[in-house]
């Protein structure tokens, strides 16, 4: 049996974080009562032990279980006692995501997300716009009482500080998705793609159809937030089966030849690289190609069909939402694959 001692070495508040001491006292509590550690029936310390041993304030301790009162996780014999009731069902879930974009592809994540999650979860959305300041200014204004963060982290600029912002988050709280960031530390969840191997095997599972093209151009725009691991896997496919490639920064001032193959990244270059094939009445599939990343409905019916090299951006969201379902920090690739349609 847990004694009030060994209950409140489980517990910890960080004075230097931006989240109220009283939120992050209740999250402690929460996260023991999910992962099996606090008990039903579990008699809690007193008032004045949390303020005592964990150097908080008296109404803070208060306020912390009152809001732990709120939400179900515990209850009190007036005058007497607190203790863990056990229940962490799904409306004391308060999720919050980051997305740095909106796109066809976000959606699909998010929808799957929202599904798999299922009724009573709360989930805000905020997006950044890949801009790094504008990120960490949300993760700092952010108070509510937060059971979960969830961010994609592709930045335009300051990537390399992006950790430090990150890490400010409790591990058992955050989840990466799409990708990882090197400089977070610890144990934490993600479910993320492996930019550079999932385009060298997506190309390679291509190849047969790629060997009739002369020159194979990947639009990376100079002001990508795209992960130079893509470039990286690209050029590796390139060198080993010695195909003539261009790193295109501007399409705009490419010149499209036949014996072209593109692959695009975002959806504006792949629009423009259509309506110039479609002005020039170039074959597309035959004189030119077109694969473009992340896989979405409107590329089924484009000019017969877009060849996509794409995550499962469904599972993704699914994935995502079972680490946090389950309370998991597992670590988990998303399948990559390659779409071929009539464009190669």
């Amino acid at each position: 049996m847990m004694t009030t001692i060994d209950v409140l070495k489980k517990l910890s508040v960080d004075p230097f974080s931006s989240v109220p001491k009283y939120l992050q006292l209740a999250d402690s509590i929460v996260s023991c009562v999910r992962e099996g550690s606090f008990k039903k029936g579990l008699l809690m310390p007193s008032i004045n032990d949390l303020s005592d041993e964990l150097e908080v304030s008296r109404p803070t301790a208060q306020k912390a279980y009152k809001h732990l009162q709120k939400i179900k996780v515990m209850d009190s014999v007036p005058g007497k006692c607190y203790f863990i009731t056990g229940n962490t069902s799904k409306s004391s879930l308060l999720i919050a995501i980051f997305f740095n974009k909106l796109s066809a592809h976000k959606k699909i994540i998010y929808d799957a997300f929202v599904k798999e999650m299922g009724e009573g979860v709360t989930v805000d959305l905020f997006i950044y716009n890949n801009d790094f300041t504008f990120f960490k200014n949300l993760i700092e204004q952010k108070s509510r009482d937060y059971t979960h963060y969830v961010i994609i982290p592709h930045f335009l600029n300051n990537r390399k500080e992006a950790g430090k912002i990150i890490n400010r988050i409790p591990k058992h709280k955050l989840l990466l998705l799409d990708k990882k960031v090197d400089t977070v530390a610890g144990e934490y969840a993600a479910v993320y793609e492996h930019f550079e191997q999932d385009i060298y095997k997506a190309l390679e599972e291509a190849r047969a159809s790629i060997n009739k093209y002369r020159t194979i151009k990947i639009v990376f725009p100079a002001d990508s937030y795209f992960p130079d691991e893509i470039l990286q896997g690209f050029r590796l496919f390139c060198k080993k089966h010695q195909f003539k490639y261009v790193i295109v920064t501007d399409l705009l001032k490419d010149v499209t030849m036949k014996g072209d193959l593109y692959i695009t990244l975002i959806e504006t270059d792949l629009v423009t690289l259509v309506e110039r094939i479609v002005v020039q009445k170039i074959d597309l599939g035959t004189d030119v190609g077109i694969i473009s990343y992340n896989e979405t409905p409107i590329k089924k019916i484009i000019r017969d069909g877009i060849t996509t090299i794409s995550t499962d951006f469904q599972k993704m969201g699914q994935l995502a939402a079972r680490l946090i379902l389950t309370n998991s920090r597992a670590q988990v690739q998303v399948p990559f694959s390659l779409i071929k349609r009539p464009s190669i």
